[in-house]
């Protein structure tokens, strides 16, 4: 015998066990558990809720019958569209007599002759002195040189004789390195000669080897039936077009205010508030400051400046160079200009390798090109012929055969009856009621049928 609970014999998934108290009143001896919140707050009785006063979603069908006038049509009438006048420019009439091409700051701001401005610099006083400038530095009248004594050389004069006899000591790299012929590396670069081949393509691949050709089944070609059109005529009347018929009423009046363009024929006045309000008048010419005319001083100018007045030339002695004199050399004899590297390896004539040209394979053509392409010559001009259109006529189509409306959803499907579930009744059929537990499931025990004998 197994028990199951009530949320194990639902099968809709909407039916669940009444949760009641927790574990932690289970033992305790009291057999009305409560809370502070219970205490404070105590269940009502059985008060029944407020009726709402939200109105019933219910379909409430006009007895009248409905216009089929908007507010835009009883409101909006179409009127007569007049075409506006265009505006045609009159012909150009140049004015006779000369323009005045005067301004109003010309004629508001004249111009007026300036002025250079005088010179504000004080004049230059030149002081003369007179008497001789002593130009002897400080560090000349202080520090004065002294004659130094040249010290005598200890050294003995040697006279460098060059060796006779050729230098016979040989070097590692001469000892090691022996030096032997260049020779020019062979290339490895592949010959541009194309190399045919006398034996015939194998063009056989692993597919062809490998692919056995199997033969296709047969088709199965569902025969298609033949249309059948029906013999009654198209019923195009639809339940907008059989319900509102519409009913004829009077024209709405138009409350649009008439538009009534205002025209003027007096002349345009160029006057405005800034011109009315702001007049021009007289400004006084500014005061120019009366510069004396310049006098040229009389006399000769001089020309002598304070440098050469003051700094005399006079006649100065070289200075004495202290730079020590050169002991050199003075050999007749020539120079070697040999080494050991240049008596072992000495230069060798060496030639380039030259450039190694293919040779051209299509030889240049020889006649006058005639400017005919292989397109052109075997190009073959064909007619053009139009795409047939297969797109269906835009006619409708009638048939007198009537319309057959069997789907494969209505033949293939079976209706399945509506199992009821288990857990809907107060005791679920087929069990008995057991127990509840502590966390408020209620258990059942399933009834065993028992198999009769024959």
């Amino acid at each position: 015998m197994r028990s199951r609970c009530l949320c194990q014999i639902c099968t809709c998934g909407r039916h669940h066990c009444p949760h009641g108290n927790t574990r932690i009143y289970e033992n305790s001896g009291v057999p009305y558990p409560t809370t502070e919140y219970l205490e404070k707050y105590p269940m009502y009785g059985n008060v029944l809720p407020p009726q709402s006063l939200k109105p019933k979603q219910e379909f409430r069908a006009c007895c009248a019958k409905m216009e089929g006038i908007t507010t835009f049509k009883s409101d909006y009438r179409p009127y007569e569209i007049v075409k506006q006048p265009c505006h045609v420019p009159e012909e150009y009439k140049p004015k006779l007599g000369e323009i005045d091409l005067g301004t109003t700051y010309k004629r508001d701001f004249n111009s007026y002759k300036m002025q250079p401005v005088a010179i504000a610099r004080p004049l230059e006083r030149q002081q003369v002195k007179k008497g001789k400038l002593d130009t002897v530095p400080t560090y000349k009248d202080d520090y004065r040189a002294w004659d130094i004594q040249k010290s005598e050389l200890y050294k003995l004069e040697e006279t460098y004789h060059p060796p006779t006899v050729k230098f016979g000591n040989s070097t590692t790299f001469q000892d090691d390195y022996v030096p032997q012929e260049i020779k020019p590396r062979q290339s490895f670069k592949p010959s541009f000669v194309v190399r045919r081949s006398a034996m015939p393509f194998n063009g056989d691949t692993s597919h062809r080897l490998d692919y056995v050709p199997h033969q296709l089944e047969f088709k199965f070609a569902k025969p298609k039936e033949v249309y059948k059109p029906s013999n009654q005529p198209f019923e195009d009347l639809t339940t907008h077009r059989n319900d509102f018929q519409g009913l004829v009423g009077e024209t709405v009046k138009m409350c649009k205010p008439t538009c009534n363009r205002v025209t003027q024929n007096a002349q345009f006045e160029g006057s405005t508030e800034f011109r009315e309000s702001f007049q021009p008048w007289e400004i006084p010419p500014p005061i120019v400051k009366k510069v004396p005319e310049y006098v040229p001083p009389t006399g000769t100018m001089q020309l002598s400046s304070t440098s050469h007045l003051d700094y005399v030339p006079y006649q100065a002695n070289r200075v004495v160079p202290i730079r020590p004199v050169s002991h050199r050399r003075n050999g007749n004899f020539p120079f070697q200009g040999k080494s050991t590297t240049k008596e072992d390896f000495p230069a060798w004539e060496s030639c380039r390798p030259g450039i190694i040209k293919r040779h051209q394979q299509i030889p240049n053509p020889s006649g006058k090109f005639d400017g005919l392409s292989t397109f052109r010559s075997h190009y073959v001009p064909h007619e053009l012929i139009p795409t047939k259109s297969c797109k269906p006529l835009n006619v409708a189509v009638r048939s007198s055969i009537p319309f057959d409306d069997v789907t494969m959803y209505s033949i293939e499907y079976t209706p399945k009856k509506q199992e009821i579930c288990p857990a809907s009744y107060p005791s679920p059929p087929g069990y008995i009621f057991e127990n509840t537990n502590s966390q408020g499931h209620k258990f059942f025990q399933e009834i065993s049928t028992a198999v009769k004998a024959f």
